[in-house]
């Protein structure tokens, strides 16, 4: 498999992903603190909503890039 049809299922799944679950989230540490034997951490859960318009775009150029992609000319 060459790296432009990797590319192009990467992008269809990404895509695929994007419609079915809107959303994806992580976890970011933010703040630390040690006192002593004692040790505090403060971790923001962020949420990125992911457009529908995004995940048909990456659907539309996965399937171009299966299509057109290894044309030799």
């Amino acid at each position: 498999m060459n790296a432009i049809r990797i590319a192009a299922v990467a992008l269809i799944v990404a895509g695929v992903l994007g419609l079915v679950y809107g959303s994806f989230s992580y976890t970011k540490e933010t703040h630390e603190a040690k006192l002593g034997s004692l040790q505090l951490s403060i971790k923001d859960r962020e949420t990125v909503n992911v457009p529908v318009w995004a995940g048909v775009g990456a659907i539309a150029v996965g399937g171009l890039l299966l299509l057109f992609g290894d044309k030799k000319r």
